[in-house]
């Protein structure tokens, strides 16, 4: 019965990403999906499900975070394109899948087409081990090809792409793996965005702020493991993820009571909080530090 109902979930959040990204879905198809009833247990598990899954930012997002934040483009941090033929297990190859997402998407968000371009052949041979099938094929690489100076057009391209590869393993009761392709994402994405942290300006940061907010969405990475613990692979990240969570606990985010402001000129109402943290510079060098370990195992 608890296979029935992890298999049912997985089925239920890749029909629902594939639904609601895909531009040319049926409608029939839609108001067919719309209509399964389950019972409330089950419809619980998916909803909580869900929230686990679509929590984390995807690795494109984690990119947004780090350029808006004031980041600069620094390539030496991508994981080098040499090392793809390491990685022949089910967990490397799956780790690195997201590790070199993030890569392509930080890449292209900087302007850096070729490289994304290269990345994503990188990407493209992490799925094909890990069989998800058509998810990245030799139309996406064209696609990109011949969109390289349409950045727009190259963040949809990548977006759909790790939607799918999300969807595929998840369609196919694959989420443990899905759950480290996502882990290796976010990873990859903090090792990044602590890497270009500058000591000097270490207090008026908001890359640091940042950082801090991913407190947050750690919590959601622990879950998401926590989800798939009966996985060894799984189990061996969760041993990794515990260390990380010992610098996140001492961090602490405090935030105001949330008012309602009014725009009176355009009759919008916003609603706004201050957070604030206590992390100081010996507390982040530590975090730094376990992250870059924990990537240094990943790309191994």
């Amino acid at each position: 019965m608890k296979n029935s109902k992890i298999l049912l979930i997985a089925l239920t959040i890749g029909t629902f990403q594939i639904v609601s990204s895909c531009r040319s879905c049926n409608k029939d198809v839609a108001n067919q999906e719309v209509a399964v009833e389950v019972d409330e247990e089950i419809a619980e598990n998916i909803n909580q499900a869900k929230k686990i899954f679509y929590s984390l930012p995807s690795p494109l997002e984690t990119a947004m975070l780090i350029k808006t934040a004031g980041a600069t483009y620094n390539e030496r941090l991508l994981n080098p394109l040499s090392n793809v033929s390491n990685y022949t297990t089910n967990k490397s190859m799956a780790l690195n899948l997201g590790v070199y997402t993030t890569d392509l998407s930080f890449a292209s968000l900087f302007d850096q087409t070729q490289t994304a371009i290269d990345y994503m052949q990188a990407a493209k041979k992490m799925a094909d081990g890990l069989g998800i099938l058509d998810a990245i094929n030799s139309n996406t690489i064209q696609r990109l090809e011949e969109n390289i100076n349409n950045r727009d057009v190259i963040m949809d391209i990548i977006s759909e792409t790790f939607m799918a590869s999300s969807s595929f393993l998840k369609e196919n009761d694959r989420t443990a793996v899905a759950s480290i392709v996502l882990v290796g994402g976010w990873v990859e994405g903090l090792y990044i965005a602590t890497s270009l942290v500058n000591p000097d300006n270490f207090k008026n940061s908001k890359l640091v702020e940042r950082i801090v907010d991913q407190k947050l969405s750690f919590d959601i990475v622990l879950k998401l493991l926590d989800e798939n613990k009966d996985n060894p692979d799984v189990a061996s990240l969760i041993v990794e993820m515990n260390e990380l969570k010992k610098s996140f606990d001492k961090i602490e985010i405090k935030s105001s009571k949330i008012e309602a402001v009014k725009n009176s000129s355009t009759n919008v109402t916003t609603l706004k909080s201050e957070t604030s943290s206590n992390i100081n510079q010996a507390v982040f060098k530590e975090l730094t530090d376990k992250v870059k370990t924990i990537r240094s195992n990943f790309i191994l």
